[in-house]
């Protein structure tokens, strides 16, 4: 499955960069969604499948930081990316006529670039405060990477303020953009409930549905996860830690290897695209 979703998000990066059909903003926010599936997934699966196969694994102090670092960036990246790539849709939808001139070359960069920068700012700032605790130990983490939570659970500090700091960047990266994702979805629905043929409303909602497919997964894991606290050692807690373990595989493992396909499945000028690729370089690889 790892290898799976490596090869499926390279070849919608390659794809997008290749080939001139897949130059909108649509296919532009996709690579950089997949480029944000690939190290998710890296910093992630292999440490975790060496954890499966041992029963049990160590990780160095300062590695375990990094892959909660690169982990937090990925996923407040993934967060802003759909958020623009819900407006995108909006855009399209329900301005069409504007669309091309709101939805410059500028603004693309200038949403691409803050979502990444957004993303690993905000997830600095946590490793810095978390590297301020003290661990006393156990040093034992009750999961399968370096999450946050479970790190917070082994420091002898008080943590008082860094689970506060936690509630309010989950507000701004994950409640207000599923927020706004909800709100631009609802101003989608009326405008295709508005288009009088039924294959216009059909071919209008084939362009979100893929999106709106993979932000109900995504978001729905994240919310679960984040709102959803888990702290003490009662069979309740246990219980939810071993839910959220479940979740946070679902879409650190899952989302990732589905994404590409989603996408994909109803999308003919990726499908269209794909196969000029293979075509163009079938004699190459014979």
């Amino acid at each position: 499955m790892y290898s799976m979703t490596i090869c499926e998000n390279l070849m919608i990066i390659l794809l997008v960069s290749t080939s001139q059909h897949l130059h909108s903003p649509m296919y532009f926010f996709l690579g950089h969604l997949a480029l944000s599936d690939i190290i998710l997934v890296t910093i992630i699966v292999p440490k975790m499948l060496d954890v499966i196969i041992r029963g049990g694994s160590t990780i160095p102090y300062e590695e375990c930081f990094t892959q909660c670092f690169f982990y937090g960036g990925s996923v407040c990246a993934e967060c802003s990316l759909l958020t623009a790539m819900s407006y995108d849709r909006y855009l399209a939808i329900c301005r069409p006529l504007r669309y091309i001139s709101i939805m410059s070359v500028k603004l693309r960069y200038t949403l691409i670039i803050s979502s990444w920068m957004f993303g690993f700012m905000l997830a600095l700032i946590t490793i810095v405060l978390i590297c301020g605790l003290d661990f006393c130990g156990p040093n034992v983490i009750n999961h399968f990477f370096c999450e946050f939570a479970p790190l917070l659970e082994l420091s002898c500090s008080d943590t008082t303020v860094l689970n506060i700091e936690m509630i309010v960047i989950c507000f701004p990266i994950v409640a207000l953009p599923f927020l706004f994702i909800i709100i631009t979805y609802i101003y989608i629905c009326i405008t295709i409930l508005k288009i009088p043929s039924t294959s216009g409303r059909q071919k209008a909602f084939s362009t979100c549905s893929s999106h709106l497919v993979v932000v109900s997964f995504f978001y729905g894991s994240m919310l679960i996860i984040y709102m959803v606290p888990y702290r003490g050692h009662s069979l309740t807690a246990r219980h939810s830690l071993t839910v959220n373990k479940f979740i946070s595989l679902l879409y650190i493992v899952l989302t990732p290897l589905l994404n590409p396909i989603i996408y994909s499945l109803r999308n003919k000028e990726i499908q269209s695209s794909a196969m000029k690729y293979f075509k163009a370089h079938a004699k190459n690889w014979l």
